[in-house]
């Protein structure tokens, strides 16, 4: 099946972060951060809409499309020697960060912490969020998305690296190219799996 997948535009975050607020619905990471169900999904709304403005360029994100030409799976990609979310956009940001998690901005800054204490430090792309609408997945849209960039890392000769807390992705993953280095867990939260790929030919 061939899938429509194009680069994003500054006019695509309102739908990049709709599309991954359906899409991370039942991520565990997300439920540890929101536990609340009833209200998750505006409060994933709120926050991939931060996401989508924190320190993020459009263009390095992909889109994958249905029939209709509408978005239903996004990869949300940083640069090489920009995974880390800089502490003066986090200031800078701290009121929307506090409108988003209000009560369980610690732990939010906690996941974060530990997120980055296991990131590795060797240039490379990164995987920061990928997703698709649960209407459409398991049709191949989610990996589409994801293999647009990887073409290019392969291209650059520059490696990816992930991580999830979802388990059920691993195998995706691995059929990308991907090789699990080092699983860790959160205190009271989910176990998160790190994951990176070399270039290939």
């Amino acid at each position: 099946m061939m899938h429509s997948v194009r680069t994003a535009a500054h006019a695509d975050r309102a739908i990049t972060a709709d599309v991954l607020a359906q899409a991370f619905i039942d991520d565990p990471a997300m439920a540890y951060l929101f536990r609340d169900a009833s209200v998750r999904p505006q409060k994933l709304a709120r926050f991939f809409g931060l996401m989508t403005a924190i320190g993020a360029d459009p263009a390095d994100w992909s889109l994958a499309q249905d029939a209709a030409g509408v978005p239903v799976a996004a990869a949300m990609w940083r640069p090489p020697g920009a995974w880390r979310t800089p502490t003066t956009t986090l200031i800078r940001q701290l009121p929307a960060l506090l409108a988003t998690f209000g009560l369980a901005l610690p732990r939010a800054l906690a996941l974060q912490s530990a997120l980055e204490a296991h990131h590795p430090h060797a240039p490379h792309w990164y995987l920061q969020f990928a997703g698709c609408v649960p209407a459409m997945q398991g049709k191949g849209h989610g990996g589409a998305a994801i293999r647009a960039r990887l073409a290019q890392c392969d291209s650059q000769g520059l490696p990816a690296a992930l991580e999830t807390a979802t388990q059920a992705n691993l195998g995706l993953y691995q059929a990308l190219g991907f090789v699990i280095t080092g699983t860790y867990a959160i205190s009271n939260g989910p176990t998160f799996w790190t994951m990176w790929r070399a270039p290939q030919r």
